[in-house]
């Protein structure tokens, strides 16, 4: 059997998106911290990718999709952190009223953490979560990214020191 070799061929189109969708996804919900709008971001990604199948080759569709989903991702940042402030004080209220113990002392402790990835810059915490959560090595999100190696490490670097003021600090 031959491989399809164009995107707008249904069976290429699938093998890409299971492939893809998962990882483009997370990388969603890494820039903009919200699991819906990431899912929603990534489903849109791939509509534009099937309407301009004709023009993106196979092996410059991940990079269609990253283009695509970075440059619609850029416009809900500055919302879904605010949505994200709120959720976390709603989170703190909600501590409050529980039962003091081990419970409480582990949610400050997730809280904390959550807090300081969240204040993280968002190249740091991008490439934070990629390697912490999604096990990438550094050339992986570099070339995910499109960046340098020796970029990622910077900003993985400065991820963990910022990271150890503020937990230090808490």
């Amino acid at each position: 059997m031959i491989e399809p070799q164009n995107v707008c061929e249904e069976p290429m189109f699938a093998s890409l998106f299971r492939k893809w969708a998962a990882v483009l996804r997370n990388f969603l919900y890494y820039r903009c911290g919200n699991l819906d709008l990431a899912e929603d971001m990534m489903q849109d990604a791939f509509v534009k990718l099937w309407q301009e199948c004709a023009k993106v080759s196979p092996d410059k569709a991940r990079a269609f999709l990253y283009t695509v989903a970075r440059n619609r991702s850029l416009d809900q940042i500055r919302h879904d952190k605010v949505a994200l402030r709120f959720q976390q004080n709603q989170q703190i209220n909600e501590m409050a009223s529980e039962n003091p113990g081990q419970t409480l002392e582990s949610n400050e402790l997730k809280l904390r953490l959550e807090n300081a990835i969240a204040s993280l810059p968002e190249g740091q915490r991008v490439v934070f979560l990629l390697n912490r959560m999604d096990e990438l090595t550094y050339v992986e999100i570099a070339d995910l990214l499109d960046l340098s190696v020796k970029a990622v490490e910077k900003r993985m670097h400065g991820a963990l020191v910022r990271l150890r003021e503020i937990l230090r600090e808490a």
